[in-house]
């Protein structure tokens, strides 16, 4: 397993070569040019596969009722839960190609380069359209609350142009994933799906780490930080007890979201500063990275299927939406639905920006 780099002139050639193929968010490296025993097999593929048919499965049957109770929802719907609803929809999307990803986990990527392109396209979309919605969500929560404006909360169409504009954003972040994936056999490995930008691989892929983390990652949380940290500071200084319960579905899929991506957007950042030799790259800390790019990944798959069922047990209107929509599909008695009361709007100063959830 270990090679020697007898043949390799200088030590700028040798990072080139080992950076070609090396063990960047799940793609194995090529004995031929690493110099350590990195291990291909990070993680148990079969409790793997087991993990994604779960989280397929709840995402599945979660984002749907999600969809289903705010598509029902027309005279109610608030901006909060557009937002909510484009949120869903990227999660589902999100959701279909788990087993894609789950069978190429056990036998390799075998589906060729046009599906590569789809599913990784998918999964970037996913995550920086999830990120980008918590973000308008912070910003139309904080005009609400701390400034008490309704001026752009009132008028629901600018929300659809915002919401187009998130996914182009997204679209156009991803771009570059759709780009230069494809399905490649490197030598001694089964076939990946992975990025291959020909002589510049290594430098054109900081780039294109660096600037959507930058623009889709940090940009963003630090938007988040700053309108829910004053919005805090306004609820309890105006101890705001009705809003506080509006605010809990929204703080809970924020902190789901950090919980789920943080960990692996925080892994991705010290293997890049790893390979810009900002910190020391040692066969270990290679193989320790290599691990945890896996294990957060699967931990950042997770968040697809974890929305619904904060809105199960936190969202009052949620519930009452699904019960309602239940009742009439006569799946339950409409009993049930007399018993369960209907939660007043709560959580701004108009009703527009109230949330079902």
């Amino acid at each position: 397993m270990i090679v020697l780099m007898e043949n390799i002139g200088n030590e700028t050639d040798w990072w080139e070569l080992m950076d070609e193929f090396a063990n960047f968010t799940g793609t194995p490296p090529t004995e031929e040019y690493s110099p350590c025993r990195i291990e291909i097999e990070t993680l148990n593929k079969y409790a793997v596969l087991v993990i994604y048919a779960l989280v397929f499965m709840l995402s599945l049957l979660g984002n749907s009722l999600v969809i289903l109770v705010v598509l029902y929802s027309q005279v109610s719907r608030s901006v909060t839960d557009v937002y909510l609803l484009n949120l869903a929809i990227a999660d589902l999307l999100f959701a279909l190609t788990l087993p894609i990803w789950a069978a190429s986990k056990a036998k390799g990527w075998i589906f060729g380069t046009a599906v590569c392109k789809v599913v990784s396209f998918l999964k970037e979309v996913n995550f920086y359209s999830g990120i980008l919605l918590l973000a308008c969500i912070s910003v139309d929560r904080y005009l609400a609350i701390v400034h008490a404006t309704r001026t752009l909360t009132r008028k629901r169409h600018w929300v659809k142009f915002i919401c187009l504009g998130i996914w182009a954003l997204s679209l156009l972040l991803a771009l570059p994933i759709f780009i230069f994936r494809e399905a490649i056999e490197p030598p001694y490995s089964r076939p990946v799906c992975y990025e291959d930008m020909g002589a510049n691989t290594a430098k054109w892929r900081m780039v294109l780490r660096v600037l959507p983390q930058i623009f889709g990652f940090l940009l963003p949380l630090m938007v988040m930080l700053f309108c829910y940290g004053l919005t805090l500071r306004t609820l309890f200084e105006a101890h705001m007890g009705q809003k506080h319960r509006a605010m809990k579905v929204i703080f809970a899929v924020v902190l789901i979201f950090l919980l789920c991506w943080l960990p692996y957007n925080l892994v991705l950042v010290a293997d890049t500063l790893m390979r810009l030799r900002a910190i020391k790259e040692t066969c270990e800390r290679r193989n320790d990275i290599g691990r945890a790019l896996d294990a957060t990944e699967i931990l950042g798959f997770f968040h697809s299927c974890l929305n619904p069922i904060i809105y199960a047990f936190i969202g009052q209107k949620f519930r009452h939406g699904l019960i309602k929509i239940m009742a009439i599909r006569g799946l339950i008695s409409k009993e049930h639905l007399s018993k369960d009361s209907r939660p007043s709007f709560v959580g701004s100063s108009s009703g527009n920006t109230s949330t079902t959830f």
